[in-house]
């Protein structure tokens, strides 16, 4: 929250300016204090501001050049619904626990509002870098002096008196490219409330029931010592003679001969 707080402030809130100086060779046609205020969005073709042409008392009325308004507004407006989402998830973190993993709907909208915020920081904050370094080519003082017919002639002295502060749009580049990397981050952390993750770690139940069926048809089937087995019958057991006789032996010895020849 604060992040984006820090990130749509720095840039809309955002008012600057800058001076110029035109010394004419005829000193009373002079304007030594040319000061042009542009502020967000930066719209500044529609900055204006008057010149000397020092050609007697005759001005010329010029505008900046440029029209910056669609990554400025872009990038805040990414950052007021951040700022938004982000003290909502908040409030249903903390008074609204059960019903968010109710079903697990409430993680995997989350996760994926997350993503999309993340994808959005980073096109912002690269489009909105792109425009900030267009803003300060168009606001150049010696850029904005080539503008004056003035300045073209040599006999005229053009002079910039103080250049505008950028200082606070370089901090809210910064701060939007300090957003994306706290959303891509969050993504994993995000990912891990949802069921998409715990399914994955759970082991497969056809894995198990083959377990069980190799246990039932190996070797060590419990069945095999059952009645049908020889070893079932303690008190007795048969034994088959050299000449084809078969002895039976009960506790006590031999208790008869039979010939089965």
């Amino acid at each position: 929250q604060l992040f984006a707080i820090f990130a749509f402030a720095t840039c809309g809130g955002y008012s600057g300016g800058l001076r110029l100086s035109v010394d004419c060779a005829n000193k009373s046609e002079s304007d030594l204090n040319i000061d042009i205020a542009f502020a967000y969005p930066f719209r500044l073709h529609q900055v204006n501001f008057d010149a000397p042409t020092c050609e007697g008392k005759h001005r010329e009325k010029l505008s900046l050049i440029g029209d910056f308004s669609s990554s400025a507004e872009f990038f805040v407006t990414i950052a007021v619904f951040a700022f938004l989402y982000s003290l909502a998830a908040t409030v249903v973190y903390i008074f609204f626990q059960n019903k968010y993993r109710e079903n697990n709907r409430g993680p995997l909208i989350d996760f994926i509002v997350t993503v999309v915020f993340s994808f959005l920081w980073l096109v912002g904050s690269s489009a909105w870098a792109k425009g900030l370094s267009d803003v300060k080519i168009a606001t150049d003082p010696d850029e904005v002096l080539l503008l004056m017919s003035a300045c073209k002639q040599q006999s005229n002295k053009c002079l910039p008196v103080h250049s505008p502060v950028m200082s606070s749009l370089n901090t809210s580049v910064v701060f939007g490219f300090l957003n994306f990397i706290l959303w891509a981050g969050n993504i994993w952390f995000v990912f891990k409330e949802t069921g998409w993750h715990s399914s994955g770690q759970r082991h497969p139940p056809d894995t198990m029931e083959k377990q069980s069926s190799s246990y039932n048809q190996g070797g060590y089937n419990q069945d095999s010592y059952g009645p049908a087995g020889g070893y079932n019958q303690p008190g007795s057991y048969g034994q088959v003679g050299e000449y084809g006789q078969s002895q039976s032996y009960g506790q006590s010895g031999p208790t008869s001969f039979t010939n089965q020849i």
